[in-house]
C-alpha cells in the first residue's frame, strides 16, 4: 500500500492508459490517490479512467502523445492547480529492428524525444514542487535494455540507460528533501503493446500487476530494483559487467536465435579480420 500522506493527494501516471500503467492507476485508486492519467490511446485511457471512478476516485485524463514536443506544456496544464504528489513515467517507445546507419533518424530523434526529452521536462516541472514540500516521489519505468548495447534498438537502449543513470544522481539530490525516486527496471512483459509487436510471451514474462505491485512496494527503496524476470539482478549484474564486447555479442546471438531479426555477422572481429582489415 502506497503512503497517501507521503506521496499524495494526487497521482500522474504519463502512460497509464494500459499494461503496466492501467495497473499502476488500478493500484494506487484502490490506495486513495486521484489520479491523472496520460495515454497516446483514448479508448483504452477512457477505460481505466472508469475503473478509477468505480473505485470512488476522481480521475483526469488527457490524450497525448509525447511524441509531440508539446506535450510536457499539455501536461502541465491539465494538472495546473493539483499537489501531484506521485510521477508516475511509464510512457516509453522503440524504433524496433532497424539498424542506425541505414535507418529512419527523425524516427530515431522520437525516440529520443519520448524515452528522455519528454522525460526531462516533466520531472523538471513536478521535482520542485516535491522538494519544496519536503515529500513526494518519481517512479520511472526501466528496462533491462539500459544495460547493454544491441544492434537493431541500440538508440532505445541507450535513452533507457541514460534514463536510469539519471534516476540514480536525481535519487542522491531529492533525498535529502524527503522525496523518493526509483527506477523500476523490468524485462520482458506482457502488455498490450508487446501483443501487438507480435512478441512470443514465454513462461518468464512478467505480468503487468505483479510489476506495478511491486514497484509500488519497493518506492522508498530507490535509486534502482530489477522487478522482471525473476533474478533479473543477477541478470543485470552480468550484463553489467567486463569486457564489454562478447556481452553485445551475446545480446545480438540472442535476437537472432528468436528470429527477431536477421545476423549481423561477427560482433567482435577476431584477431585475423582484424590484420585483415588494417
Amino acid at each position: 500500500m502506497v503512503d497517501l500522506e507521503r506521496h499524495g493527494p494526487w497521482a500522474l501516471v504519463v502512460g497509464g492508459s494500459e499494461g503496466v500503467g492501467a495497473a499502476f492507476a488500478e493500484q494506487l485508486a484502490a490506495d486513495g490517490f486521484d489520479l491523472v492519467l496520460v495515454g497516446r490511446k483514448p479508448e483504452p485511457l477512457a477505460a481505466t479512467a472508469e475503473q478509477v471512478r468505480a473505485a470512488g476516485r476522481e480521475v483526469r485524463t488527457l490524450s497525448a502523445d509525447l511524441f509531440d514536443a508539446g506535450a510536457p506544456a499539455a501536461i502541465a496544464a491539465a494538472t495546473e492547480g493539483l499537489e501531484i504528489g506521485l510521477l508516475i513515467l511509464n510512457a516509453g517507445a522503440n524504433a524496433y529492428g532497424e539498424q542506425f546507419a541505414v535507418g529512419d533518424l527523425g524516427r530515431f530523434q522520437q525516440v529520443v524525444d519520448l524515452n528522455l526529452t519528454a522525460r526531462l521536462a516533466l520531472v523538471h516541472h513536478f521535482a520542485g514542487p516535491m522538494r519544496e514540500r519536503g515529500r513526494g516521489g518519481i517512479l520511472s519505468v526501466g528496462s533491462l535494455a539500459g544495460y547493454y548495447g544491441s544492434p537493431y534498438t541500440s538508440v532505445y537502449n541507450a535513452v533507457k540507460a541514460f534514463g536510469r543513470v539519471f534516476t540514480e544522481g536525481l535519487w542522491y539530490e531529492l533525498g535529502a528533501y524527503g522525496v523518493d525516486v526509483l527506477e523500476l527496471v523490468i524485462g520482458a512483459t506482457r502488455t498490450p503493446a508487446m501483443e501487438r509487436r507480435g512478441m512470443t510471451f514465454g513462461p518468464t514474462t512478467a505480468d503487468p500487476r505483479a510489476v506495478a505491485l511491486d514497484g509500488l512496494a519497493h518506492l522508498a527503496d530507490g535509486p534502482v530494483r530489477v522487478t522482471a524476470p525473476a533474478g533479473g539482478d543477477a541478470v543485470a549484474e552480468r550484463l553489467s559487467g567486463q569486457p564489454r564486447g562478447p556481452i553485445v555479442a551475446e545480446a545480438a546471438a540472442g535476437l537472432v536465435a528468436l528470429g527477431l531479426y536477421p545476423p549481423l555477422g561477427p560482433a567482435v572481429p577476431d584477431s585475423a579480420a582484424r590484420d585483415a582489415h588494417a
